[in-house]
């Protein structure tokens, strides 16, 4: 055990925290955050419009149209919302202005966006063009940041007012991104959002099936384990990939199609991460009526915070990092969470994720809401506490008892 607590800290944490604290991952990772706001206000619509109620939706259907535009307006738009929100974060983390860094991502994700007729097909704004997003920022900003840094840019006179001088910096830039991203679309008829797809048509095949959600959700534990927050390292990698899952889970749920993917935005945060990441909210329930005085009063104070899925206080507090007791739990529990959910769903027993809900819902009401309200999504994870709880008792015991055993001795010493 000794071995593999040190292959953590020394081998694996490593090259994984320098990927979490890269600039480009973070600004993929800040920059969607842009997309939330739009996102779940979109899935509110869609729940409306979508009660599994025969009356009501016998009510709501002369308005679904109506609803559709809200929707659309929403979803529709994600990978749009994305290329400004990445180019921003992007050119602020390489200090450079970040509306600049914003305004040229967008205008080049736009140009790509014209099809073969020079029509522009808004389509490409919706999750299926969220990887050319991405691309479209990156290589903006670095074309800006390229310019800025060797001073090919135009400056006007000091007393020229902030935002038109900066304005005038992106000018070179600017014209230079938009004559590059012209010149694939259209001299050259190169499609980049296929072809972009196609590259990563794999990896969202991979994040679909079954071990490789096992896979991320083993790295997210591992990283937990070593003192990194896993879920924030890995984030800029996976979230793009789960938010366009859920972006077509959504669009099939409206429209009463077979919803395509299982490991969407919520799989994750919501049916596996029961009470926070490694389901902990059940080891925290165990310490309230624990034996151990330390114990009780972490149990008091992480017990709030765990409701609502944030478990930092019982993962540094127990602690959980670096802890060989608790190790096996944490791992192996996620897993047994992902085979199951994962099995329900593929069963058809279990309603994917279809809308998106913050992921500090607390455990039933998280996975009742992000399934449309799936009542047997709320039994599901219910059972999920139970299995927890068992999971953690065996080894929350071992650790009481070292616990109550040091303070015994502690206050011993102290009479």
């Amino acid at each position: 055990m000794k071995n593999f607590m040190n292959w953590i800290q020394n081998v694996l944490m490593p090259p994984l925290a320098k990927a979490g604290n890269n600039k480009y991952l973070v600004a993929v990772r800040n920059g969607l955050v842009m997309t939330l706001p739009a996102v779940i206000s979109g899935s509110v619509f869609l729940i409306i419009g979508n009660i599994p109620i025969p009356a009501w939706t016998a009510f709501m259907k002369p308005y679904m149209s109506a609803i559709s535009v809200a929707v659309n307006g929403s979803f529709g738009i994600i990978s749009l919302l994305s290329a400004i929100g990445i180019g921003y974060e992007l050119a602020k983390n390489l200090d450079l202005d970040a509306i600049n860094g914003a305004g040229l991502s967008t205008m080049a994700f736009v140009i790509v966006s014209f099809n073969d007729k020079n029509v522009l097909d808004t389509a490409n704004f919706a999750s299926s063009g969220l990887f050319t997003a991405i691309v479209c920022a990156f290589v903006s900003v670095l074309i800006l940041n390229f310019f800025v840094k060797r001073n090919l840019v135009i400056k006007l006179p000091d007393g020229v007012p902030t935002a038109v001088n900066h304005s005038f910096v992106s000018l070179v830039p600017g014209f230079v991104i938009l004559l590059l991203f012209w010149t694939v679309r259209v001299p050259l008829h190169f499609d980049i959002n296929v072809f972009i797809q196609d590259i990563f048509h794999p990896l969202l095949f991979a994040m679909n099936s079954l071990p490789g959600i096992m896979f991320y959700t083993l790295l997210v534990s591992l990283l937990w384990v070593g003192g990194i927050h896993g879920d924030m390292t890995l984030e800029g990698i996976a979230d793009p990939i789960f938010l366009q899952f859920l972006t077509a889970n959504a669009t099939a749920w409206s429209h009463h199609q077979a919803i395509p993917y299982f490991t969407s935005t919520g799989f994750s945060s919501l049916f596996v991460n029961v009470g926070g990441t490694g389901a902990t909210i059940m080891l925290v329930f165990w310490m309230l009526s624990s034996k151990s005085k330390t114990y009780r009063e972490l149990g008091k104070v992480a017990f709030p915070s765990a409701l609502f899925e944030i478990n930092e206080p019982v993962i540094f507090g127990f602690p959980v990092v670096m802890n060989p007791i608790t190790l096996i739990p944490f791992v192996v529990l996620p897993q047994i969470l992902v085979v199951g959910t994962y099995a329900l769903m593929a069963l058809h027993l279990l309603r994917p994720a279809v809308t998106m809900v913050p992921w500090t819902m607390p455990p039933i009401i998280g996975p009742l809401m992000a399934t449309g309200w799936d009542w047997r999504a709320g039994v599901w994870s219910a059972v999920e506490l139970v299995i927890a709880a068992a999971a953690y008792y065996p080894f929350f015991k071992v650790a009481e008892k070292q616990m109550v055993e040091k303070e015994t001795l502690s206050d011993a010493k102290a009479n």
